[in-house]
Order: C-alpha cells, then sequence, then structure tokens
C-alpha cells in the first residue's frame, strides 16, 4: 500500500463489508502515520489525514477530529466535517458533542462548502430545536447561496420528522 488515502479506501470497503479484524489491523498499521500526516504544515496531508479518520472508523480519534473542525485551512475543515458525518451515522452523539462548533460553522464559517457539510453533519446529530431554528433560519435566508439554503431546509426537515409531533 502506498499511501494513507489508498489504505482509508481500503478501510472504507473493509468497514462496508463488515471486516472488522482486517479494519482493526489497518487500523494499527496505520495509526502513527495517521496522526503525523494530520499534524503535517502542509494542509493537504492534513486534509487526508481527517477524512480517513472517518473511513477508518477510527472512533478513538474524535479529540483529533475536533481540532481539524478548528483547523485554518477550509479543506481541512471540510474533511473533519467528512469524517465527523461518516462517524456519527450509528453514533449521534458525536455530532451532538460538538454541536455548538457545528452552529458556529453553518452560521459563520468563510467557506460555502464547508458550510455545507456543517449543515450535512447535523443531520446525524438529536433532533435539538435550537439547531433546527438554526437550519430554518438559514434555508429561510434569501441573501444565502442557495445551495446552502436549501440543505439547510432539508435537514430541518428531516430534524423535525425525527423529533416527532409537539
Amino acid at each position: 500500500m502506498s499511501s494513507l488515502a489508498d489504505a482509508a479506501a481500503e478501510a472504507d470497503a473493509l468497514a462496508e463489508d463488515g471486516s472488522e479484524r482486517e479494519l482493526s489491523q489497518l487500523r494499527t498499521q496505520w495509526d502513527e502515520e495517521l496522526e503525523a500526516q494530520a499534524r503535517a504544515a502542509d494542509f493537504r496531508h492534513r486534509a487526508v489525514a481527517y477524512r480517513a479518520i472517518g473511513q477508518f472508523r477510527f472512533r478513538t480519534k474524535k479529540e483529533l477530529l475536533r481540532r481539524g473542525l478548528d483547523d485554518d485551512s477550509p479543506a481541512v475543515r471540510g474533511s473533519a466535517l467528512l469524517a465527523l458525518e461518516k462517524l456519527s451515522r450509528d453514533h449521534p452523539g458525536d455530532v451532538n458533542e460538538v454541536r455548538p462548533l457545528l452552529h458556529e460553522m453553518v452560521a459563520h464559517d468563510g467557506n460555502e462548502a464547508v458550510r455545507r457539510l456543517a449543515v450535512v453533519a447535523l443531520k446525524n446529530g438529536s433532533a435539538r430545536p435550537d439547531t433546527i431554528q438554526i437550519l430554518r433560519a438559514l434555508g429561510d435566508d434569501d441573501e444565502q447561496p442557495r445551495e446552502l439554503r436549501e440543505s439547510a431546509a432539508k435537514v430541518a426537515q428531516l430534524l423535525r420528522r425525527k423529533a416527532g409531533p409537539k
């Protein structure tokens, strides 16, 4: 295997197949390299590393992942959000733990793609009224880019359904 990106793609396939033993071995093999790349000066290396956390289903790296959400690079923040979304599909608590940061990203991040990815990550968390309100307001704001408004409205609706009748 030549690179962390290749190993992460293989890990993702193993996870999808339910091959836990092989996935665990791959995690062990690439753990130190992933940590090193997450701390690299080059944002491209960091972006690969943060995305790999999700592909490897590296639940033990949640604290590292949180650092990626605060990175200066939009590419790194986006990769961290992709990893968070993947990890939180079966674990809504992962989103709930960083909800205030996700709310901040949705409302104020300087990169539109990062804002959309934060919206998508919020769909896997609990259906909290404050999140639904933020997303509905964003969806109704004509000043916002169309794709962001549509994503926010869609996730707000999904969370309202998840919350059930009041």
